[in-house]
């Protein structure tokens, strides 16, 4: 591969140069989100060698020099229903222009496939980087095309860190929850908790089972 001197380091061109041809040779629409689309935004300590690109249908992730190239699934139903032009922006690079996550997607996004986002605190991180950016009606509206758990839990970390507009707008769809759900669903039971009561937030009925952690 002829690299230009800047891409010698890396191995290989930046991905956001070469992503929207690939996608459209293989004829699938696609966008940039979680870490490397937190990175856009501005969201601090976000992996810059993870390019991780939401598509319709099941790839295979891969590696080209430093960069590592991870798609992530969503259904071919919600992701036409979510990939809509108001949701989304345009990264550009010399060669023209990539797809990304507007910030509401992007949040949506890493709160449902928050283990490709660093896990809890990986997400916390971003939601206490870029919530405030977020439009509140756009994203009460994508919202609803995510799993109404997972739209709780973005309330709360929303409303932990004190962006009040964006956890409000989610506020209506605890009247949909039909039971108490963790905070992070990936945390097994530690024996700890068996000499303590989990917490409870009613007001977006979840069980604090983790803390949040996150650089100020």
């Amino acid at each position: 591969m002829i690299l230009r001197p800047e891409d010698r380091v890396t191995g290989a061109p930046d991905p956001v140069r070469w992503i929207d041809p690939l996608m459209k040779y293989l004829k699938l629409d696609y966008r940039i989100s979680l870490l490397r689309a937190a990175a856009f935004y501005g969201a601090s300590h976000q992996a810059a060698m993870v390019f991780q690109v939401v598509a319709p249908k099941q790839l295979r992730s891969f590696e080209i020099g430093r960069h590592r190239i991870q798609f992530i699934y969503q259904t071919p139903a919600a992701f036409n229903e979510t990939n809509k032009p108001d949701w989304l922006k345009q990264l550009k690079s010399e060669t023209g222009f990539a797809k990304v996550a507007g910030v509401e997607l992007l949040l949506l996004d890493c709160v449902r496939y928050f283990h490709s986002a660093g896990g809890l605190d990986g997400l916390a991180q971003i939601v206490h980087d870029l919530g405030r950016k977020a439009d509140p009606r756009k994203l009460a509206k994508a919202a609803e095309l995510y799993e109404n758990s997972a739209v709780r839990r973005l309330g709360y970390l929303l409303d932990h860190f004190g962006h009040d507009r964006q956890s409000k707008a989610l506020l209506r769809f605890v009247e949909n929850a039909k039971s108490m759900k963790p905070l992070d669903p990936s945390a097994k039971s530690p024996i700890a908790e068996l000499d303590r009561p989990v917490e409870v937030d009613r007001k977006w009925m979840l069980r604090i089972n983790q803390s949040v952690e996150v650089d100020l």
